[in-house]
Order: structure tokens, then C-alpha cells, then sequence
């Protein structure tokens, strides 16, 4: 079960990482991203909560990490449904994908912090 979780760990990294290029690919190009977009939300979502689900699986069978392992594994699901509420205000009716562009942003960078410290690197 580690090993799956570390699997499931790197694909996370490169999901939100080709969600913020893309959105900033979007951006710069001053186009929407596209309907695969949001075919990529949706397979970034299930694959991250599949992770926690994993995470919360080897916590309960007593594979234990520091507490910044959890924090930094658990704020992306929080990040996306932030994204999720943003997306349906006014301002961002005409661009709803851009919320979803920064929290893959930072989301990147948690999960990549989350794979670190598993690693017991920082």
C-alpha cells in the first residue's frame, strides 16, 4: 500500500502541474482552455481524493508521518473546493477555469511539499 501511495503521489504532482501550465497557456493565448480542461478537473479531483483516501488508509493501519505530510496532502481538496464556489461568482462567469488554473497552482506545490516530506525531505 506505500508504494501505491507513492505512485498515486507523483501522478497528483504532474496532474496539478498540467493544470496551472495549462491554465496559464490559456491566459497567454487570451482563450479558454477548453472542454478537456474540464475533463482534467475531473480526473485531478477523483485522483486526489483517491490519494487521501489511500493516505487515510495507511494512517489507520499505523503508518504514521508528520503533521505537515497531512496538511500539505489534505489543503489541495480544500483548494479545489474553494475553486469550485469562486467559479460560480459573477467575476468569473466569463472565465470560470481560472480558479481552477491557480489552485492547480498552488495545489502543485503542496502536493510536491507532501511528496517531499513523505520522503522525510524538509
Amino acid at each position: 500500500m506505500p508504494l501505491v501511495h507513492e505512485l498515486v503521489g507523483y501522478v497528483v504532482v504532474a496532474l496539478f502541474a498540467v493544470g496551472w501550465v495549462w491554465g496559464l497557456g490559456a491566459w497567454l493565448s487570451k482563450r479558454g482552455p477548453g472542454d478537456r480542461f474540464w475533463r482534467w478537473l475531473t480526473v485531478v479531483q477523483v485522483v486526489s481524493v483517491a490519494q487521501v483516501l489511500i493516505g487515510v488508509a495507511l494512517f489507520a493501519v499505523g503508518r504514521r508521518q508528520g503533521w505537515l505530510h497531512y496538511a500539505y496532502g489534505i489543503f489541495p481538496l480544500f483548494a479545489l473546493a474553494v475553486a469550485h464556489g469562486m467559479a460560480r461568482q459573477e467575476q468569473y462567469r466569463p472565465r470560470p477555469w481560472v480558479p481552477f488554473a491557480w489552485a492547480s497552482f498552488f495545489s502543485f506545490g503542496l502536493t510536491l511539499r507532501a511528496l517531499m516530506t513523505g520522503f522525510g525531505i524538509g
